[in-house]
């Protein structure tokens, strides 16, 4: 299968070409996650603009951030989730057996509610001016942090998907990649744009250098939940920007 749609098919819910077993072709589909997330971000900026003209703009944030975790199929939420619960592990085998474990814990649904609290709050507050435009770069933003983090870090384990995908990620699709999510935040937002690609970047990488301390490596989990982290910083940095003192 082409990149785009090993992309397409894993990144989102989209129904796309080819066999069920994608997992060797992740990695070289690399370069071509951020297009996905241009495509998503697209998505998006349908969704606002037909919520906010029939809804206020909080059910409008709303409905938009569930239109976005749902055409993802919550991979993103659900590494998120499995690495809050891997917290209370006791050790590396520990934690890396409670995120394999597919119920979710405390830890994990009290991180949920408060992390979806913080998007749609961050959401409903962008200035319609802008919004549109952090709908758009947000998503490839932070589908250019799984490369990116699968050439810093190693793999937890040998095996798995994100084990698969960290493998065949090469420094030319994680580089493409950054490149893309750097020219899209610049041209939807300037200068502002390729500092929030940047900070949200940092954000994936130190909270992936810590979760991979307590793992020995990064899994898929993590990577999913570097994708998440970094869209709450993009949508966190815009609005720190938009409310500070000229």
């Amino acid at each position: 299968m082409s990149g785009p749609v090993v992309a397409l098919r894993y990144l989102t819910i989209l129904p796309g070409p080819g066999g069920a077993d994608i997992r060797q072709e992740l990695g070289r589909a690399a370069a071509w996650f951020p297009v996905v997330g241009l495509a998503l971000g697209l998505l998006l900026i349908g969704v606002d603009g037909v919520t906010g003209r029939l809804f206020p703009p909080l059910l409008s944030a709303v409905l938009t951030v569930t239109a976005w975790k749902v055409l993802t199929g919550g991979l993103h939420l659900d590494g998120l989730a499995d690495c809050l619960d891997g917290l209370a592990g006791r050790d590396r085998e520990h934690r890396l057996a409670i995120m394999r474990d597919s119920r979710i814990g405390t830890f994990g649904a009290a991180g949920l509610v408060l992390f979806l609290v913080l998007e749609v709050a961050a959401v409903a507050d962008l200035p319609p001016p802008e919004r549109w435009r952090v709908l758009l770069a947000a998503p490839v933003i932070a589908r250019a942090a799984p490369p990116v983090l699968a050439r810093l870090f190693a793999a937890a384990r040998s095996d798995g998907q994100g084990a698969a995908f960290m493998t065949g990620v090469r420094t030319v699709g994680a580089a493409l990649a950054v490149a893309v999510a750097l020219v899209v935040a610049l041209g939807a937002l300037g200068l502002a744009g390729v500092g929030a690609a940047l900070l949200a970047l940092m954000a994936a990488a130190a909270v992936a250098g810590y979760l991979g301390r307590r793992l020995g490596g990064l899994t898929g989990d993590v990577l999913g939940a570097g994708v998440e982290i970094a869209e709450l910083v993009v949508l966190l940095a815009v609005l720190g920007w938009l409310g500070a003192p000229a």
